[in-house]
């Protein structure tokens, strides 16, 4: 079996419901997305995962594609979608790998989104294809959001809790990591199969691949430093103030200083 795939089918619901635990990166997010995606039309949603972002897009209005590596993510994404009334806002959920979208024509979208097959893609060749297949299907001028894990924070998460991260719990790995982005996990279940990007890497290869970068921004940026403990606190001092929070770190998640840092990443870009 495809160990990401393993992963994945061993997460079920929880996968759905990590965005609700982990609530700043899909906020982030869902800001820029929303600032920069058309009024109407058709999106694809490719790496789906259970659906968390295609259908709030569905819920919004817009006619959704969905597609995921895991048969478990899109039965589930299926499921979801009835439950939260939109399922006839989707023209379809399929398992499909990002490499071959060879089911749907060329200028297919109006946008799309490919939030998470990068993390996962360990092979230079792989990535570019998927790269080439989202431009392929997406229409000329059309914005792609596509998201990346950050090598710089992976290390820090290694060497802040080095025995969560094996093989990276000593100097040696970690070196290794910051050189090739590849990790895989030595525990089995855990999170494998992945990539993981130095973001000034990021912006020269979408643009190789036919690309106008529009912005690149933290999904988590300083968040990602914050305890439980520590967002409680702000949580605790009451709605308005955590909402002045929340707002703080969307302008930061602009920052290229604090790029690095930030867990996930979320590049904006236009077919040209």
């Amino acid at each position: 079996m495809n160990p990401v795939i393993d992963y994945y089918n061993s997460f079920g619901d929880r996968e759905w419901s990590r965005l609700d635990r982990e609530p700043l990166e899909f906020t982030v997010n869902w800001y820029y997305i929303n600032k920069y995606l058309p009024a109407t039309g058709r999106v694809l949603d490719n790496g789906a995962g259970p659906g968390k972002y295609a259908i709030a897009l569905a819920q919004q209005g817009y006619q959704m594609t969905l597609t995921d590596l895991t048969p478990k993510l899109v039965e589930l994404a299926k499921e979801k979608s009835r439950e939260h009334g939109v399922e006839t806002m989707f023209d379809g959920f399929h398992v499909a790998d990002a490499r071959d979208l060879s089911e749907f024509v060329d200028q297919s979208f109006d946008a799309s989104l490919m939030l998470g097959p990068m993390y996962h893609l360990q092979n230079e060749i792989d990535r570019r294809i998927a790269v080439q297949e989202l431009r392929r299907v997406t229409k000329c001028g059309s914005y792609v959001f596509v998201a990346f894990r950050s090598r710089t924070n992976h290390a820090l998460a290694s060497l802040r809790s080095p025995g969560q991260w094996k093989p990276n719990d000593n100097m040696n790995a970690i070196q290794e990591f910051m050189n090739d982005g590849i990790f895989n996990h030595s525990d089995e279940g855990r999170y494998t199969g992945a990539y993981f990007f130095n973001v000034e890497d990021i912006n020269p290869f979408m643009e190789s691949s036919g690309f106008q970068s529009i912005n690149l921004i933290g999904s988590t940026n300083i968040g990602t430093l914050l305890s439980e403990e520590q967002l409680s606190y702000w949580k605790e001092k009451g709605h308005e103030e955590y909402a002045q929070l929340v707002d703080f770190l969307i302008q930061r998640a602009q920052d290229p200083s604090l790029l690095g840092i930030s867990s996930h990443l979320l590049y904006i870009g236009r077919k040209v």
